[in-house]
């Protein structure tokens, strides 16, 4: 039975030259995340040798790259972020809120990631932190956990952020909880306006500070008229906003922060095969319904491989963002006075500890304890294990 692949085993088969055909249009940010995918746990970052005690079976652990663009690295981040953000949830429903940006925005996105992704986060949660104090609609401070995704299903480029937002907010003069109908937060026709004349204005004054980059193709845009003229249609084109139900729960809340925080552009279940030359791999066609929406795509490693390094951040570009009441420094304060009007209880207190030492998940074999035996250094390889113990106690020669 063919072994399923992961997205390193293509980097490693297909990168190399994928490299030296794209020499000099690869940024250093593409070429250090390649890097890390291909050599996360192998011997090329050290790692250990556990034994165990009862049986002797011995096995090898590699260390983690810990790139945030990594498949395999993003389980364990997610798992301490989202300890970290329970003790903030409140005892009220949650919704799920995405903003998107038409394909033009996408477009010019592609040459100003930076600019153009931090403009989407600033424009996105002023448009929900407006509304939400409106009168006429909640007149409350909300709070926002905002996530940037980059990639539609089949790794396209596809900006947009997706939010969780609690069902109500504090009154603006801070004495009471008002909370939002059962299954209705904000109307997103008045969101959708609001974000499209923000997003639009602001995105010209960029453009007339000389903000925006473009190339190829684009570069026409980097005229003021052209810009204006490619503008002109998204004044009155329907921008994409829509608002989810409410989880069942801040358990599905929690479920939910746990999918979509630290996932990238493709996770490695979901690739069926790699032959060398070509990638294939489930993804969801939102066009269609039922059963016909789980499809297959095969692209030529090549391809793959620009599209998943499509989606590397910028350097030191935050993807997960909190505004509202859960900004910054008053988030604990924010969060205290949520809990008072609402009469709900504190969190339960929790005492800094000093991080557990590394403790070995038990035997596949006997299920007995396994101990760390050797720690080798990044590109050395383990020593040869030792033999098990004999009756005299000696070992072969």
């Amino acid at each position: 039975m063919r072994p399923i692949p992961e997205v390193a085993d293509i980097f490693r088969v297909a990168g190399p030259a994928w490299r030296v055909t794209h020499a000099g249009h690869i940024s250093l940010a593409q070429l250090k995340v390649m890097s890390a995918i291909e050599t996360c746990r192998t011997a090329a970052l050290g790692g250990h040798v556990e034994g165990c005690e009862d049986c002797g079976h011995f096995r090898i652990a590699y260390n983690s790259c810990r790139n945030r663009h990594c498949p395999k690295c993003q389980g364990a981040a997610a798992r301490g972020w989202l300890a970290a953000r329970q003790a903030d949830l409140l005892p009220v429903g949650y919704f799920h809120v995405v903003f998107t940006v038409p394909a033009e925005v996408a477009d010019i996105a592609f040459h100003n990631k930076a600019v153009i992704y931090d403009l989407l986060f600033r424009t996105a949660s002023e448009t929900m932190l407006t509304i939400a104090a409106d009168p006429r609609h909640l007149g409350t401070r909300i709070g926002i956990t905002a996530v940037l995704h980059t990639w539609g299903s089949a790794m396209t480029h596809h900006p947009h952020i997706h939010m969780v937002v609690p069902g109500g907010g504090i009154s603006l003069d801070g004495a009471r909880w008002v909370s939002s109908r059962a299954a209705f937060l904000l109307p997103v026709r008045v969101l959708a306006k609001l974000f499209r004349r923000l997003f639009l204005t602001r995105l010209i004054t960029l453009h007339a500070a000389g903000r925006l980059h473009f190339f190829g193709d684009h570069s026409a845009l980097t005229e003021r008229r052209s810009f204006l003229r490619t503008l002109a249609p998204l004044r009155r084109k329907k921008w994409v906003v829509y608002a989810k139900p409410p989880f069942a729960g801040p358990e599905a809340v929690l479920a939910y922060l746990s999918r979509y925080t630290h996932r990238v552009a493709i996770s490695n279940r979901r690739l069926i095969s790699f032959d060398g030359t070509a990638v294939t791999f489930r993804y969801k066609d939102y066009r269609r319904d039922g059963a016909e929406r789980q499809r297959t795509m095969t692209l030529a490693a090549d391809e793959f491989i620009r599209r998943f390094l499509l989606h590397v951040l910028p350097k030191g570009f935050h993807r997960i963002r909190h505004y509202g009441l859960l900004a910054g420094a008053g988030r604990k304060s924010n969060l205290t006075r949520a809990r008072e009007l609402l009469a709900a209880p504190a969190p339960s207190e929790t005492e800094e500890l000093a991080p557990e030492p590394y403790s070995p998940p038990p035997c596949p074999c006997c299920g007995g304890r396994m101990v760390v035996i050797e720690i080798f250094q990044r590109d050395a390889q383990p020593r040869a294990p030792p033999f098990p113990p004999q009756p005299s106690g000696r070992t072969p020669s």
